[in-house]
């Protein structure tokens, strides 16, 4: 374990590196904010996206018909049976007398009065199940359609198909983003350490005279780089909190509706996840970058 001294030391060595080269260090730190800020707004988009996408997918059910004959306790043990699926979120029945009376609304009132006292919907009874990710309907439905006293079941495929396409190329985009930040960010931190290092090659080579250990030698720079991640990461962080804040508050008073149709997560929900992910992602490109970087160019030191 390093003695207090020691990451003292590299602490302030750390701090040194970065004032003395300062035009790398504000380089990086800004190459750094200007990576996270837009990681940050393109988190905002998909997170409010994937959120207004779920909230579709609640509306997209599957409707359950029974067969001729049944009795009530048969639908009373499928819809139990229905309820044990993990992919179900809700479901609900419509009777036969409900169902006629939905349709009605469609019609004249001569077509209704030629049905006269009459359901032609009589053996229309169902449940409506509704799911907690569309991408399980396929599941769902060969379940329900083995289930004895079904007879048909009606699903959404198509806009399951769009839903699920919807979410994939989200996240592939997503991964591409993510990966050109850290990619960016990565080489303009290994370039400052590489001229840190550069700039002190013959101290270097003398504390490796003297007996001096990697970790010694190694410390200082991976501070540099630590610090550049950590402080690249907080500034856009703050602007982000007030931006999105600001943002939601004005789309919600200037478009509101009583219906409330569009709906954003709020900004506690959003920075639970946004806070940590780009804390990790500066602090874990900072090592990185300088962790890599040093280990290549101090091969190059006798």
């Amino acid at each position: 374990m390093p003695r207090i001294s020691t990451v003292g030391y590299s602490l302030k060595q750390g701090v040194k590196n970065i004032k003395r080269n300062r035009m790398f260090s504000l380089a990086s730190v800004g190459t750094m904010t200007a990576c996270l800020f837009l990681f940050g707004i393109f988190y905002f988009i998909v997170a409010n996206f994937q959120f207004i996408i779920k909230n579709a997918e609640s509306s997209v059910g599957v409707t359950v018909f029974f067969e001729e004959g049944i009795t009530d306790s048969k639908i009373t043990e499928i819809g139990r049976a229905i309820k044990t699926r993990v992919e179900v979120s809700e479901y609900k029945y419509v009777s036969a007398e409900e169902t006629w009376e939905n349709y009605k609304q469609k019609l004249s009132e001569e077509a209704i009065a030629t049905f006269g006292d009459d359901n032609p919907l009589e053996n229309s009874a169902h449940y409506i199940v509704y799911l907690n990710d569309v991408s399980m309907q396929d599941a769902l439905v060969n379940y329900l359609e083995d289930l004895d006293g079904v007879r048909q079941v009606n699903d959404s495929e198509e806009v399951a198909g769009i839903f699920t396409g919807i979410n994939r190329v989200v996240g592939y985009v997503s991964a591409a983003l993510i990966i050109i930040l850290i990619g960016v960010a990565m080489f303009l931190i290994s370039m400052t350490v590489t001229t840190g290092i550069s700039v002190r090659k013959q101290e270097i080579s003398i504390m490796k005279l003297i007996g001096a250990t990697d970790f010694f030698i190694r410390a200082p720079f991976i501070v540099e780089g630590v610090l550049i991640g950590t402080i690249g990461s907080l500034i856009p962080l703050g602007f982000l909190y007030v931006m999105y804040h600001r943002v939601v508050q004005y789309i919600t008073d200037e478009f509101s509706n009583p219906y409330q149709t569009l709906q954003f997560l709020d900004v506690s929900t959003i920075f639970r996840t946004l806070f940590p992910v780009s804390l990790a992602l500066g602090i874990g490109i900072g090592f990185l970058g300088s962790y890599l970087t040093l280990g290549k160019q101090l091969r190059k030191i006798n």
